[in-house]
């Protein structure tokens, strides 16, 4: 059974020239702004509804009172969607991937960096819903920005779906910076001189950055052909095409910094083996110089009577100089050859 959307609501508003309207309810909001609308031309009148995780009954209630397709509303209650924008009719659905950068202490193997949501936008001639999953990535910041400045309000729907996807990609930069520090923060460590060696970090922020890439690149196809959709005015197409320029330097830098991270993993497991067989040249060489005076003082400690120097005063002084003798010359040995 369909209800109204009342715990998943977060703000709903009518906005006529740019300005917002009282309106007791939302269904009132869409009467009165479509009332407005024909009273007069160019009136650009819409209602603009927030939505935070809804369940299906509310979604669906919201698609008798705005005519959503059935496919969309589908999408937007299961989530977990691609990056895409459809046109279902005179209304346009548009799926948004969100990231959001974790604070953390240390980067540790189970550490969570990237957390990743969506954003579901509809939008039709008079009629702004946004369907929000995940709890970063707010709207309300947007909606208070268009709120304080009616000219960019009054842009209508496709105004609105302008600055949420300029919010959303400004929001990738923000994080791909961060993961650009996080990279050269963990590149220090494993050309420092004393390496940690935890290949699990590395591996952990190759995953991460692996989420970040699946969140951002679908999305490029789908920007850069929004401008030529017939729902969105000629005076904002030029809008659109400089999210979709900030969103191609963005995917750049995600690229870059994704090749980097396997670079990194490569010289880390690289490094591990250059100092493993470090260690077992160190192992090595005193195994060879403990050798020496093993060998010598097996052969001295075999039983029989006739034994070079065994009955010699100075027999046994002499048998430790040797070992000490030999040990030292292999001690410089090595070092000269930089095994020790």
């Amino acid at each position: 059974m369909c209800v109204p959307p009342v715990d998943s609501i977060v703000e709903y508003g009518a906005y006529v020239q740019g300005k917002k309207v009282a309106a007791t309810g939302i269904v009132e909001a869409l009467n009165l702004v479509r009332e407005r609308n024909k009273e007069s031309d160019g009136a650009n009148a819409f209602v603009w509804v927030g939505l935070h995780e809804p369940d299906a009954p509310e979604v669906e209630w919201l698609s008798e009172v705005f005519d959503l397709h059935p496919l969309a509303v589908e999408d937007a209650v299961k989530a977990h969607q691609r990056p895409k924008v459809e046109r279902y009719g005179e209304s346009l659905f548009m799926v948004l991937k969100t990231i959001a950068y974790l604070d953390h202490d240390e980067l540790t193997a189970t550490s969570e960096i990237i957390a990743t949501g969506e954003i579901m936008v509809f939008i039709g001639p008079d009629f702004v819903v946004t369907v929000r999953h995940g709890d970063h990535c707010p709207l309300s910041a947007v909606r208070e920005r268009l709120e304080d400045k009616p000219k960019l309000m009054n842009r209508g729907p496709a105004g609105v779906l302008h600055a949420i996807s300029d919010h959303v990609v400004d929001q990738y930069l923000q994080v791909a910076d961060l993961m650009q520090l996080e990279l050269e923060e963990v590149e220090a460590t494993v050309f420092a001189d004393v390496s940690s060696r935890d290949i699990n970090r590395i591996y952990q922020l190759k995953r991460e950055m692996l989420e970040m890439k699946r969140a951002i690149m679908p999305l490029q196809s789908p920007l850069a052909a929004l401008p030529q959709r017939r729902v969105i005015p000629s005076d904002m197409r030029e809008y659109f095409r400089d999210v979709g320029d900030h969103l191609s330097r963005v995917c750049e830098q995600v690229e870059s910094s994704n090749e980097l991270c396997s670079s990194i993993l490569q010289a880390a497991l690289a490094r591990s083996n250059a100092l493993a067989n470090e260690d077992m040249r160190k192992i090595s060489s005193w195994v060879a110089i403990l050798a020496v005076p093993t060998m010598i003082a097996g052969i001295y400690g075999m039983n029989f009577d006739f034994m070079p120097e065994i009955h010699s005063v100075w027999g046994y002084p002499a048998v430790l100089s040797v070992m000490v003798t030999a040990c030292v010359l292999l001690h410089r040995g090595f070092r000269r050859n930089g095994w020790l």
